[in-house]
């Protein structure tokens, strides 16, 4: 699968297309999402059948990305934004907003996902100030609901296609579970005591309630400043007292206080974690929203102990044919 980003020149196109050439992207339906995750999400439901450019960079702060002026003309082009929602894009959805066409459509998986009384807060998104907890794509469970969201929504507007959609929605479900079974097999391997996690960033909050884990805490705070010395005092406390068996933290976002923390308990420290960065580069069976949980699960898995070979053996390629991509 080929994920773009039109912020990149490898999505914006290195040619251009002749005023006599025909538009390739004529009749076919234009989608425009957020990150890497929801892209890879969407292209398995739509397959070669429409185009999808993603438009905020992995490996970027989704919280804290502010589009260019140049996303708003990509925007403008879209008959669907599919965005995560639960505040997580709000600049962008604003942008979108703004832009939209008319006709155009802004979908908030997330809203559309959950009610408000399943809204999770925590230490990186306290209650106080309004913002839930947004990462409901590392819980696949929650992803099924995304997909049928997104087939649903394209099918309405390319009703020609719906089948196509519609067998495509089918064998991505149906490959989720066969995920969710080795995710039950190989986090059966570690005991329930030690699937504890402390990571930079809180990313697993839904996560850790479908499938029996403990987040222990988050360093990155809501602010996504270094949390106070009170509260390193207050998590090396705590990680000392649950006897908490590794420390998660993130390759894209390096963090010195989980190092210390790793120092001054004696812990291992792993900071490879992904929240939205998928794994190897376009075109790779693992670079897909499924490669990127099967690289954190297997890393959680082995990092405390247990037998991810269950995870390893599972199949992360996309269902669907490649998504086609034309110069913006």
């Amino acid at each position: 699968m080929c994920l773009t980003c039109a912020l990149l020149l490898a999505a914006c196109g290195g040619g251009t297309t002749g005023a006599s050439d025909p538009d390739p992207t004529e009749g076919r339906l234009q989608i425009v999402t957020t990150v890497a995750p929801i892209t890879s999400i969407t292209s398995n439901v739509v397959g070669d059948l429409a185009d999808v450019t993603g438009i905020v960079p992995e490996g970027t702060n989704s919280h804290t990305f502010e589009p260019s002026p140049s996303v708003a003309e990509v925007l403008s082009r879209a008959d669907v934004v599919f965005i995560n929602g639960l505040m997580l894009e709000e600049p962008t959805k604003n942008l979108a907003e703004r832009n939209l066409k008319d006709g155009g459509e802004l979908v908030e998986l997330g809203n559309l996902t959950i009610g408000e009384d399943e809204y999770l807060y925590d230490f990186s998104f306290p209650r106080d100030e309004g913002k839930p907890n947004p990462h409901l794509w590392t819980d696949p469970t929650l992803v099924r609901r995304y997909a049928e969201i997104i087939k649903d929504t394209v099918s309405e507007r390319d009703p020609d296609n719906a089948g196509a959609y519609a067998a495509n929605f089918e064998a991505f479900s149906s490959r989720i579970d066969e995920f969710d079974e080795a995710m039950r097999t190989s986090f059966a391997t570690v005991p329930r005591d030690d699937r504890k996690l402390l990571t930079y960033h809180d990313a697993w909050a839904y996560f850790a309630q479908t499938y029996d884990w403990t987040v222990v805490g988050a360093i990155q705070v809501s602010d996504f400043e270094d949390p106070t010395p009170r509260e390193v005092a207050d998590l090396i406390d705590q990680v000392r007292a649950e006897d908490v068996k590794a420390i998660f933290g993130s390759e894209v976002f390096p963090s010195p206080v989980l190092e210390q923390i790793g120092r001054e308990t004696g812990i291992r420290y792993v900071d490879v974690l992904r929240d939205d960065d998928l794994p190897g580069r376009p075109g790779d069976p693992e670079h897909s929203w499924m490669g990127l949980m099967r690289f954190d699960f297997v890393t959680m898995v082995e990092s405390l102990g247990g037998d991810a070979s269950a995870l390893k053996a599972f199949d992360v390629s996309d269902v669907a044919p490649d998504v086609a991509h034309y110069p913006q």
